[in-house]
């Protein structure tokens, strides 16, 4: 069944780029394949067969969670439904794929639901693969963000689900921020000389520094490496290799790219 279900995901987004006009997204990432100078060694690339399991389950936890912190207030409302559809719409599933996403909601739902158990579940086929748990982390971050705001119990229940999957509260506040900052917004390619403010140029610098999770008094040096960690965390080959599923793909690509128009920028200001 897990090979069944991975063979339907696989090949749905590849080659696909939907940020900007196509092919620029891949070819920034191919440019940029030359900046990363060493391997990750904290995972290893998942065999088929375990890439298969935990593709599988983590498409059905994603939307099992989804659905159960739109449900943390005791109703769902039109905004959430809306959010949740908002990010199948992003990750660019098919018609089955939203169909079935949407059952996995609607069982997060329920009041039986073992949210405990799903996550235990989640990070025991995800050992060792940590990077895999925080793209699910964002993706529940990014959908609560959406819903309501992250107010009221859904914040207490994304604080729940970090603190499951051993996320400190210091690196659910950092996702939580990058994933309010708008992506695209460190380019300078929309808009001509002189047609930014200083003040929201300076912003945007800051918010750059963000995305990297370093400090305007950061080293050259050290920002060249949290570049380089950050790009390989979410890089959408390394992902998909471990076993991240082809639909969630897409929010890896855009998370990459916003992490390589951010080093571009504070590159052009630090002129490295």
């Amino acid at each position: 069944m897990a090979l069944q279900w991975t063979g339907k995901l696989v090949g749905g987004l590849i080659g696909m780029v939907t940020l900007g006009p196509p092919g620029a997204l891949l070819g920034v990432l191919v440019g940029h394949q030359f900046d990363i100078k060493s391997k990750d060694e904290d995972s290893e690339p998942a065999s088929f067969a375990d890439a298969a399991l935990i593709a599988e389950r983590f498409f059905r936890t994603t939307f099992r969670v989804m659905g159960h912190v739109a449900k943390a207030d005791g109703r769902v409302s039109e905004k959430e439904i809306e959010a949740a559809r908002s990010v199948m719409s992003q990750l660019r599933l098919s018609p089955s794929q939203i169909r079935t996403a949407i059952d996995h909601f609607t069982d997060g739902k329920q009041a039986t639901f073992d949210l405990d158990g799903d996550l235990d579940a989640l990070r025991r086929v995800c050992a060792g693969r940590p990077d895999l748990l925080r793209i699910f982390l964002e993706i529940q971050v990014r959908a609560a963000i959406a819903g309501n705001n992250l107010e009221g119990p859904a914040r207490t229940m994304i604080q729940r689900i970090g603190s499951r999957l051993d996320f400190s509260g210091i690196e659910l506040a950092h996702i939580e921020t990058i994933l309010r900052l708008t992506a695209g917004r460190f380019s300078n390619s929309s808009s001509g000389p002189g047609a930014r403010s200083a003040s929201s140029s300076a912003q945007q610098l800051s918010e750059a520094y963000k995305v990297l999770d370093v400090t305007p008094d950061t080293s050259n040096d050290e920002v060249v490496k949290a570049y380089r960690r950050q790009l390989s965390r979410h890089h959408p080959d390394k992902l998909k290799a471990n076993g991240l599923p082809e639909s969630m793909i897409e929010h890896a690509k855009q998370r990459t790219q916003q992490i390589i128009e951010a080093y571009e920028l504070i590159k052009e200001r630090r002129g490295l």
